[in-house]
């Protein structure tokens, strides 16, 4: 069962700005990661659903970052259809973020209150997401879908959009100024945030700065 309502985990990527997008078979190195984030003042984290027993890795770190980061608000990104939505809701997700819109994956949420980030790459499709419920939308693949030109046009016609893109963010002064002052909700960051080398050495207070880093940026460009 989820800690948090979809409310308070929309509200608090907006306040953060900054969701990591991360996934690794080794659960010692993903709670390293999600621990790193934390102390960088990153609340929410988007573990995805990328290999083999996913789920089990999932499930591990999930109830440690319950008892060693109590505000840490984990998700499930990469999910696809119903089922495996109903598994990662079971252990304890909660929210879901998907490349796609299903309506499968719609129903299962909504009846649990969760939070579902469905990936949408028009107008059209964003309109159906809303209609499905979805409070917070995911741009996907987001600068190939046409980055903060697309978010800032979503945005005319329909400005109560909340806009997630993820693909193409990067946490750099120039790229976040171009997402945030396009109007987004919140961006996506994954390999930015994790470099091969960072992980390799073991350097985690890297990424515990870079994420720093990346929220000052982010409140600098809103205020």
């Amino acid at each position: 069962m989820s800690r948090f309502t979809r409310i308070e985990v929309a509200l608090k990527m907006k306040e953060t700005g900054i969701v990591p997008v991360f996934y690794s078979g080794d659960a010692e190195l993903c709670k390293q990661i999600i621990k790193a984030c934390y102390e960088g003042g990153i609340r929410v984290f988007e573990f995805t659903n990328r290999g083999d027993f996913a789920s089990l890795v999932f499930a591990e770190v999930n109830k440690w970052a319950a008892k060693e980061c109590p505000e840490m608000i984990m998700g499930v990104g990469s999910v696809i259809d119903a089922g495996t939505t109903s598994m990662y809701l079971a252990l304890g997700a909660n929210f879901i973020v998907s490349p796609l819109i299903d309506e499968g994956m719609a129903g299962v949420c909504n009846k649990r209150k969760v939070l579902w980030v469905p990936g949408c790459g028009s107008v059209t499709e964003i309109g159906r997401a809303h209609e499905l419920g979805a409070e917070v939308v995911k741009i996907f693949p987001g600068e190939q879908v046409g980055g903060p030109e697309f978010v800032k046009a979503i945005l005319g016609p329909m400005p109560w959009t909340s806009i997630m893109p993820s693909g193409g963010v990067s946490p750099d002064d120039e790229n976040l100024l171009k997402w945030f002052k396009a109007g987004v909700h919140c961006v996506g960051m994954g390999s930015q945030l994790f470099p091969p080398d960072v992980l390799k050495n073991g350097n985690f207070s890297y990424i515990s700065q870079k994420c720093r880093e990346a929220m000052s940026i982010v409140q600098k460009i809103r205020n």
